[in-house]
């Protein structure tokens, strides 16, 4: 047991030894690279959003009157989501340059 306790302090004082080392650049750099996987996925999946929507409300169109109800709200729950993506889309990028500072930050070369 003592071992096990032992390698878990020696993992935990080179994981804390190499955090240090890297300090802030690293996650300014992670937060660019995500900002800039947000910016390139987000338009893409809202556009597929939208037409699934128009996809699941034509269809619901052809059913019943219970599955056509369903229909209208996974249609509406689709373009909820298109919507809020896109909203992320727009205003992420301004944002985390707030907080990390317009000049150490790029996301695409937007900011």
């Amino acid at each position: 047991m003592k071992k096990l306790w032992a390698i878990f302090a020696l993992a935990l004082v080179i994981g804390i030894a190499s955090a240090a080392d890297t300090g802030i650049t690293n996650v300014r750099s992670a937060i660019s690279n995500l900002c800039n996987q947000l910016v390139t996925l987000l338009p893409v999946a809202a556009m597929l959003m939208i037409v699934i929507a128009g996809v699941i409300y034509a269809a619901g169109q052809m059913m019943g009157a219970e599955t056509r109800a369903r229909a209208n709200v996974w249609a509406t729950a689709c373009l909820t989501g298109a919507l809020v993506g896109l909203l992320i889309y727009a205003i992420a990028p301004a944002v985390l340059a707030t907080i990390y500072g317009a000049n150490n930050f790029s996301c695409n070369g937007t900011v």
